[in-house]
């Protein structure tokens, strides 16, 4: 059974209130896979435009996402966060660019979907920021790499 469905098969919140509170964490990742034109524009381990650089907005961005989520998911438990850490790492010659995000908590529920908000909205930032050089860029493979705390842990590496 669906844990976000009631006994009626109707949405519902997870009750979480008698779960002890424990450290959890999270990384999830996004894949930005850039057109050659934009792989071309890559100096420094960045993206100028005019518009600023790319990937520091996008890391922005994420944190910003990521401490957003409950907000834009309806069943979403909000969390304060203890840490958000957003990396991007272009790699040129494949041209592709991995967006990671961190996230870190002391609470009664997990904060994977807090990393991969994060991630995805990094990612749909560097997409906004590069769309006027080209929309041929693709955002894939959004997906969780690790979760540790409650339950059980996750590592799909």
């Amino acid at each position: 059974m669906f844990s976000h469905l009631d006994a009626q098969n109707r949405p519902a919140m997870v009750n979480v209130g008698e779960k002890p509170v424990t450290r959890r964490t999270a990384h999830a990742v996004a894949i930005v896979t850039l057109p050659a034109e934009l792989g071309g524009l890559l100096r420094d381990g960045e993206i100028a435009t005019k518009k600023g650089p790319i990937f520091q907005t996008a890391i922005l961005a994420g944190v910003m996402g990521a401490k957003k989520t409950s907000g834009l998911i309806p069943l979403c438990h909000p969390l304060a966060l203890d840490d958000c850490q957003v990396e991007i790492m272009p790699d040129a010659a494949a041209g592709e660019i991995a967006v990671h995000c961190r996230v870190q908590t002391h609470a009664r529920t997990g904060v994977e979907m807090e990393a991969m908000t994060g991630a995805t909205i990094a990612a749909l930032t560097i997409y906004d920021m590069a769309k006027a050089v080209s929309h041929g860029i693709v955002i894939k493979d959004v997906r969780l790499l690790e979760k540790t705390g409650g339950k059980s842990d996750y590592h799909a590496i």
